[in-house]
């Protein structure tokens, strides 16, 4: 028995297991990502090859996410819960061996003026110059990466570092196989950031001004 079927069996003890399957382990991914695919009664699942040497109980969790958001079966399982504490614990032991000197200053800035300098300093870059994604957090490496297009404009970096710094913050839950990174709680401290409206109507902006630049 493999992983994705005693994953299966373990969620839907009641249903016969009749899928082919394959897993692959792939040095692509970042940390901790995965993905599952579903055809012809295939289940294929792509892991990152840091999920090699993790404990099973685990990585089960992982599975049954993933098969839940396949069979679309509304069930929870203690080994879904011990994943999603993993998860949210990576940040924890992840190496901090990336900042820049304007992004540092902006966490710090951000952290003292709305975290009570409680925050540990992330994995701090700036990413592809992009105007559709401005900003992202990635929880399993304490990654937050800054869009090239805003590095002229520290107010609209500080906004964005604000946004992300809130993931680290108020993390995510899981549901049904589906995660929830804004938070009725998230939303609330998001909306605290002094002038809010018209930091987003300066992305705004920005995006459209640079909308029409790509075609």
């Amino acid at each position: 028995m493999d992983l994705i079927e005693e994953s299966y069996n373990r969620l839907y003890p009641n249903k016969e297991f009749n899928h082919k399957t394959q897993i692959k382990y792939s040095g692509k991914f970042k940390p901790f990502n995965a993905n599952v695919r579903y055809t012809s009664n295939k289940i294929t699942l792509n892991l990152s090859k840091s999920w090699r040497n993790i404990d099973k109980e685990i990585t089960i969790g992982l599975v049954q996410e993933l098969l839940v958001k396949i069979f679309k079966i509304r069930t929870h399982t203690n080994n879904m819960d011990m994943y999603t504490s993993f998860i949210k614990n990576l940040h924890i032991v992840a190496p901090k061996t990336e900042s820049h000197p304007l992004l540092e200053s902006s966490f710090q800035r951000i952290n003292d003026r709305h975290f009570s300098n409680i925050l540990e300093q992330p994995n701090l870059k700036f990413g592809r110059r992009s105007f559709s994604k401005l900003g992202s957090y990635e929880y399993a490496s304490d990654t937050v990466t800054i869009s090239q297009a805003l590095e002229h404009d520290l107010e609209l970096i500080d906004y964005v570092m604000y946004h992300e710094l809130l993931h680290k913050k108020h993390q995510f839950k899981t549901k049904n196989g589906r995660s929830l990174h804004h938070s009725t709680k998230f939303r609330q401290d998001e909306n605290k950031f002094p002038n809010k409206d018209l930091m987003e109507k300066r992305l705004s902006r920005l995006r459209l001004k640079n909308s029409f630049r790509l075609f």
